[in-house]
């Protein structure tokens, strides 16, 4: 399931059920642009947080106003289609903010999950907490996407 955040007639119903049935709804979020194993873990272990991942997604214009007119490499539609094949992930909500404030709000989730890199002190941190929910944070290992561009430029960019 993929909607854009704006859809809440179409989303919301969906939540409203899996919290009736006692499901727990984590989040996370992220570009996803490039996807590589450290993305794979993140899931797994949001995953493991809960019943119910929610990805947020950077829409292309977001990333484009928080990464860089370039990026992303990737266009929307396709990164939330592989995201959607991921056996983790239950429902993907594009967003078209640079941050995630309005996703997690929108969501009310139970856990919110991000790499450790962003610490406890993450800008969602006390919009998760107004609503009941917890932070979760998974120790980020050495894949990114910003890696992967590098070393494509290195061996093909002569």
């Amino acid at each position: 399931m993929i909607f854009h955040l704006e859809e809440t007639g179409r989303w919301q119903p969906i939540l409203d059920a899996w919290r009736k049935a006692k499901e727990t709804i984590v989040t996370t979020n992220g570009a996803f642009d490039i996807l590589h194993v450290g993305h794979m873990h993140l899931l797994q272990e949001a995953k493991a947080c809960g019943s119910k991942l929610v990805v947020g997604l950077n829409s292309d214009r977001s990333v484009k106003t928080y990464k860089s007119a370039d990026r992303p490499i990737v266009p929307q539609d396709e990164r939330a289609r592989m995201l959607m094949a991921i056996r983790y992930v239950d429902m993907v909500l594009l967003f078209d903010e640079p941050d995630n404030l309005r996703f997690v709000d929108a969501v009310r989730p139970a856990v919110h999950v991000k790499d450790a890199t962003y610490g406890m002190n993450l800008i969602e941190g006390p919009t998760v907490r107004l609503h009941g929910g917890e932070i979760h944070l998974v120790e980020k290992d050495e894949h990114s996407t910003t890696n992967i561009i590098e070393k494509i430029l290195h061996v093909y960019g002569k």
